[in-house]
């Protein structure tokens, strides 16, 4: 099994050992206070989400053929939401991130924390993911 299978089962497993909603979305909240801190200089439109509720950045880095992204938002549950695909996804190559499905924080429950509008935001970042991914492919 792939590191990126690997990080992403690890995932759930931790998500739906948490049975309680209100517990589930205290951690995904705290799995967004743990991110490193964001570079301002990097919150520029070409990085912004687009169609989300509240603004969320998202850039690309390629460091020894591997994808690793930064990331930041101004709500705190699509922050958290945002920390937990970066750990999934970050240090893996740019095809593992394009060929993983990317339905795997439903399937942890985490969508019905989300209102539609944010369960559309969370499909924009994973859209905007998978581009990068298939952008920087060889």
């Amino acid at each position: 099994m792939t590191d990126i299978l690997l990080r992403k089962e690890a995932l759930l497993r931790a998500l739906k050992g948490i049975n309680d909603k209100d517990d589930r979305l205290r951690h995904i909240v705290d799995e967004g206070k743990a991110m490193p801190p964001f570079p301002e200089n990097l919150r520029l439109d070409a990085f912004l989400v687009k169609g989300c509720i509240s603004r969320a950045w998202l850039v690309p880095q390629i460091k020894d053929e591997k994808l690793y992204f930064m990331a930041d938002s101004e709500a705190m549950i699509v922050k958290g939401i945002v920390a937990l695909l970066l750990k999934v996804y970050n240090g893996s190559t740019p095809q593992e991130v394009a060929d993983l499905s990317t339905d795997f924080l439903s399937e942890a429950g985490v969508s019905e924390h989300l209102s539609m509008n944010r369960r559309n935001g969370l499909g924009n970042i994973l859209s905007m993911i998978q581009h990068y991914a298939r952008s920087m492919q060889k």
